[in-house]
């Protein structure tokens, strides 16, 4: 009888000990653990964790957001928006909440209850909310409500809002809002005797389309090599998505120093984490054709923009390459920047180069400033010095100085 007694007493104690020890965690820890399953692709395992978690801490709101999140990221809307909703509930003044709630509503298109949410937001966590600021921006721009979109993004950029892709973000809107403008710009090129000094001027008109998104006209007349001539373009910048976009040149000429024709064509994709990329050809038919094939890596840092660009040009001679890298700093808007670019070899979207002589080892550093300086009035300027290997034992220095200005309405 005793042995029994005992053997049960040991028995209790044990199991005792064991549900101690099942309800004994660190619910901070767990999430963590929970997090990294769900972040390595392991949803259901880190799910379940989470919900086990939940049972004990039914309040405990980081919980449900992740969750949710989760959810969200496997297009299961619905089951996402259950625990939104109640992490929105449990903590209605908790802005991580709202955000996912939103980019939720976002995934799944459900424009009119994302807009409800983040006035709800707005009201209980407080008009100072920059992110929520920012989704009611990305609302308008999902409801092509470009104008006030841009308007929102603009004043965020302006008070200094440290949203991730905020930059990139604006530059896209931009596409759909800018109509109508006129523009000219005037180059010279001085090479310090080597040749007489190059004037070019141009003048362009600018308006939208569905079709074509951007479209430009310009026409540009050059007195270069004692001689004259003109070229006339059309540039395009259609959509081709939410997150991607091209770029159509077409151009013609009756100037020895301008292709008789050219081409361009790119794709552009905006990616995650504000980068952009690029890929493209181009085409220009002087007495013979020459084929480019071009590429470029962008990323927006906070104020900044960088861009990497390659050209690639086969030719029976042999092929060469060209590449440079530009800076912006954006300092006051999105189209007030100071840049700075240095270059190798000749880019043929540098229309005021010599593409024909230019095809050995050439060095460019050029700095340019651009301020926006009312709504419809805009000015910039570059200044650019360049040395181009003509030949083994023959250099060409080159000072180039551009201007222009740029009226909308």
């Amino acid at each position: 009888m005793k042995k029994t007694i005992l053997m049960f007493f040991l028995l209790t104690i044990g199991i005792v000990a064991v549900l101690q020890a099942q309800e004994s965690f660190d619910p901070d820890a767990k999430f963590l653990e929970a997090r990294k399953l769900i972040l390595d692709g392991k949803r259901d395992e880190g799910r379940k964790m989470a919900k086990m978690v939940l049972e004990r801490y039914p309040n405990y709101s980081d919980y449900h957001i992740l969750i949710g999140r989760s959810y969200s990221w496997d297009g299961k809307y619905d089951s996402a928006s259950y625990y939104l909703d109640q992490a929105i509930t449990i903590s209605p003044q908790y802005e991580d909440a709202y955000l996912a709630y939103v980019d939720n509503l976002f995934y799944a298109e459900d424009y009119e209850k994302a807009k409800e949410i983040i006035e709800l937001g707005l009201e209980k966590v407080g008009p100072s909310s920059t992110n929520l600021k920012y989704r009611k921006s990305r609302h308008l721009y999902y409801t092509e409500e470009y104008k006030e979109a841009l308007a929102l993004a603009n004043e965020l950029f302006n008070k200094g809002a440290k949203i991730d892709g905020l930059l990139n973000y604006i530059r896209q809107v931009q596409r759909f809002t800018r109509i109508n403008a006129v523009g000219a710009t005037y180059d010279y090129d001085n090479f310090r005797g080597a040749l007489t000094p190059w004037n070019t001027y141009s003048v362009y008109g600018r308006t939208r389309t569905n079709l074509t998104g951007s479209i430009i006209g310009r026409i540009t007349h050059s007195d270069r090599f004692d001689g004259r001539g003109t070229q006339y373009e059309v540039d395009a910048f259609p959509s081709l998505g939410e997150n991607s976009y091209g770029y159509i040149n077409l151009g013609v000429s009756n100037a020895s120093f301008f292709p008789s024709f050219r081409f361009g064509g790119s794709v552009f994709w905006n990616l995650k984490k504000a980068w952009e990329i690029e890929g493209g050809y181009r085409l220009l038919m002087f007495t013979e054709n020459t084929h480019i094939y071009t590429g470029s890596l962008g990323k927006y840092v906070s104020n900044w923009w960088v861009n990497l660009r390659l050209n690639y040009i086969p030719g029976q001679g042999g092929s060469s390459t060209s590449g440079n890298i530009q800076a912006r700093y954006y300092f006051k808007g999105p189209e007030d920047f100071f840049s700075a670019q240095f270059s190798t070899g000749v880019s043929p979207d540098e229309e005021n180069r010599d593409f024909q002589s230019q095809l050995l080892n050439s060095y460019r550093l050029r700095l340019g400033y651009q301020h926006l300086w009312t709504d419809r009035w805009m000015g910039f300027g570059f200044v650019g010095y360049s040395r181009d290997e003509l030949s083994a034992t023959n250099f060409r220095n080159n000072l180039n100085i551009s201007i222009g200005t740029e009226f909308r309405f």
